[in-house]
């Protein structure tokens, strides 16, 4: 297939339209705007609906609404923006409605820098609304990652009746590079993904708590949310992580790194392996559920340390990447934050610093 030349944010929308998303709604926020402007152009040639809410909160209800009716629905938005999105995240997470969110992440706390970060790791992997519900969570690299990691999430959020989460810092959101786009669904394959929803979808079922998708949590008794609460444990539990394991066999220091500062490590270890160091790579690709497992696979008779790499401070990554490491090396971090970019130099000088000890 042939590629095309598209930024980070254009081409997840895209992905999403191919994907069969026919309903957008979402409020501007930088480095996200380009989302909702490619939809608010694209929708309406498939026969899509795009609304610019008055608000976070009113936007991610609408798409509460639309997905409840068995339309693929998507919004998104930037770290405050999507704070502000959490509690109807959390509703359709209790109620198991499929939908798609996107957060290209930028500085924070508070409304922080439009700059971009990777300070949303604990929102997006622990924490994204109240309740302890969780949601696969992907983190790409590259803008193709975005736009397969997009494609995916609607297949994966119809499976699950679950939210899932395209995690993207500012760079992957607003960089732009050749992507091959998937194969657009057609209208037929549209409408029967609709229609294989009709067993649960709000469309004039009588009041059912067997099949409450549609019923506004809060209205369950405790019984049937403890019920609801079991069953979404055993799906969370389901879930089989992603990871890409680089030159990891012989590592002598290991870094860990996911998203934008993943793929700068990535060059780093190349580098580095050109000077006789030898540098490996665990960048997860789905951060929820975290690949422990990965870990396991150091061998710790030789590793030095692993190195946590990530747009963060305080570091939020790393405490996944302890609880993997089990004490069986020391681990050390190199940081940066508030809209500052992990550049390359940092990550090669905090290797060497570690491969000197």
């Amino acid at each position: 297939m042939a590629r095309v030349f598209m930024k980070g944010c254009e081409a997840i929308a895209e992905a999403a339209v191919r994907a069969g998303c026919r309903f957008f709604a979402g409020y501007p926020i930088t480095p996200q705007n380009e989302i909702p402007e490619y939809f608010a152009r694209r929708l309406p040639e498939v026969g899509g609906v795009f609304v610019q809410g008055e608000s976070e909160v009113a936007s991610i209800n609408m798409v509460y609404g639309a997905a409840s009716a068995g339309t693929r629905s998507m919004t998104s938005s930037s770290s405050p923006g999507v704070a502000l999105k959490s509690e109807g995240i959390s509703y359709c997470a209790s109620a198991r409605i499929p939908m798609v969110y996107a957060n290209i992440s930028r500085g924070g706390p508070g409304v922080g820098s439009i700059q971009p970060a990777q300070m949303d790791y604990f929102q997006a992997t622990k924490a994204s609304g109240n309740g302890g519900f969780r949601m696969r969570v992907y983190a790409p690299s590259t803008v193709q990652e975005a736009v397969d990691m997009t494609y995916n999430a609607f297949d994966y959020a119809d499976q699950d009746r679950n939210p899932v989460l395209i995690l993207a810092d500012g760079v992957i959101g607003t960089m732009m590079e050749p992507v091959v786009l998937p194969e657009m669904k057609s209208d037929e394959e549209v409408a029967a993904i609709k229609e294989s929803k009709k067993s649960w979808a709000c469309i004039g079922h009588k009041l059912d708590y067997a099949n409450r998708a549609w019923i506004q949590p809060g209205q369950w008794s405790t019984a049937v949310q403890q019920e609801c609460n079991e069953t979404a444990r055993d799906l969370y539990a389901s879930w089989i992580p992603e990871v890409e394991e680089y030159q990891l066999e012989d590592a002598e220091i290991v870094i860990a790194a996911y998203g934008i500062s993943a793929r700068i490590s990535k060059s780093v270890v190349d580098l580095l392996r050109k000077e006789g160091i030898k540098v490996g790579l665990i960048r997860p690709m789905t951060v929820y559920p975290f690949p422990y497992a990965a870990f396991d696979h150091i061998d710790y008779g030789k590793c030095k340390a692993v190195l946590d790499v990530e747009m963060s401070i305080p570091a939020q990554f790393v405490e996944d990447v302890a609880v993997a490491v089990k004490e069986r090396c020391p681990i050390e971090t190199c940081l940066c934050s508030g809209g500052n970019i992990m550049s390359r130099d940092a990550v090669i000088a905090a290797v060497k610093k570690i491969n000197e000890k």
